[in-house]
């Protein structure tokens, strides 16, 4: 049993973090996004902040990955300018900083603002220039970059954004991931983008494993990711002899996942966090870290998501730091940057 803790919120908060999955699309301040509608001419779901928080809540808690996602058009279409998603960059870094991050990387994809007129490369370099404002967690020293493509879309898009991804590599774009709906749409499709940025040397973490099955995440580990986006039906395996080898497998290539357990309840891949998969998966030997995902869409921070493990789950403030560590280890930031946040975090005071 682990040690009673009657403040939960403030070991959470005092615990240092390695944020590895959060999309900025799915991040944005309440009042930015307010701000930036305005500014766009562009009507929210509900008028006043206090209203739009509950429209961010009531979705979120609807149970169906559709609500959940509806947001995010939302937000692209409020961040459709290279002077709003610059703020939208700084922000997300110096929240993340706020919350104890020492390292964070941040995805999105780039080409969803085709739509509204902005071109990829200038998507790119307005976000990088937003996190290279940041005193807090400065690119290239303490933040990253990860661009997604969207897996339901043909491989010729994913193949462009993957180009996307290696034309910026070494300016501070670190990764590439494939996002959006995962049944249907397994990583093989998208093989050849997958081999360009793997070539390339670019780190490679994808979604798997959240709403399709634990084949799905030895999948993309066998095309190069040596990061999972959620991962999560690994556990499975753990319950099925007959699949074990899944498993074994994952951890034997030390694949690494990036768990968000919150998240993961509000789009129905998980019943709650206190019978969430993070526990039994960490038990079992399997590298894993907890991020927020989507601060805004799941309203959340970093320090609420480890308050909620710590009060739902058998897991430790030792656990948490621990995943922090195994997290700064699987960063796709160069070696020098990793192992000074590594450095970080041993000079964090023990856990209780």
């Amino acid at each position: 049993m682990k040690p009673h803790d009657d403040a939960p919120e403030a070991t959470a908060h005092a615990l240092p973090k390695v944020l590895l999955h959060e999309h900025l699309d799915g991040g944005l301040r309440l009042n930015t996004l307010r701000e930036l509608l305005q500014d766009r001419g562009l009507q929210p779901p509900a008028e006043g902040e206090a209203a739009l928080a509950r429209w961010f809540d009531d979705n979120a808690h609807a149970g169906s990955l559709e609500k959940y996602l509806e947001g995010f058009a939302l937000t692209v279409a409020a961040m459709a300018s290279t002077r709003a998603m610059r703020r939208v960059a700084f922000e997300a870094a110096e929240d993340a900083a706020a919350d104890g991050a020492v390292l964070a990387e941040f995805r999105i994809a780039p080409l969803l603002f085709e739509a509204h007129g902005i071109n990829g490369e200038a998507a790119v370099e307005a976000l990088l220039q937003g996190l290279a404002d940041s005193p807090a967690l400065p690119l290239n020293q303490r933040s990253g970059l990860i661009v997604c493509a969207m897996r339901h879309l043909s491989p010729s898009e994913t193949l462009r954004a993957a180009r996307l991804a290696v034309r910026y590599q070494g300016q501070g774009v670190v990764g590439f991931d494939l996002a959006g709906a995962e049944r249907g749409h397994p990583p093989g499709e998208h093989a050849q983008a997958l081999a360009l940025v793997r070539d390339a040397g670019l780190g490679i973490t994808l979604h798997a494993g959240e709403a399709d099955g634990a084949e799905r995440v030895l999948e993309a580990a066998r095309l190069g990711a040596t990061r999972i986006g959620h991962g999560i039906h690994l556990v499975d395996a753990l319950r099925d002899t007959g699949r074990r080898h899944l498993l074994d497998e994952a951890i034997e290539r030390g694949l690494h996942l990036e768990v968000c357990a919150t998240s993961n309840v509000h789009t129905g891949a998980a019943r709650s966090i206190a019978t969430h998969p993070i526990t039994d998966l960490w038990r079992a030997g399997l590298s894993l870290s907890y991020h927020t995902d989507n601060r805004l869409i799941s309203r959340i921070g970093h320090s609420q998501e480890a308050a909620q493990l710590l009060r739902h789950t058998p897991l430790t403030a030792a656990d948490l730091m621990a995943m922090a560590q195994q997290a700064a280890q699987h960063a796709f930031l160069p070696a020098a940057q990793r192992v000074a946040a590594l450095a970080a975090l041993s000079q964090a005071a023990p856990p209780r």
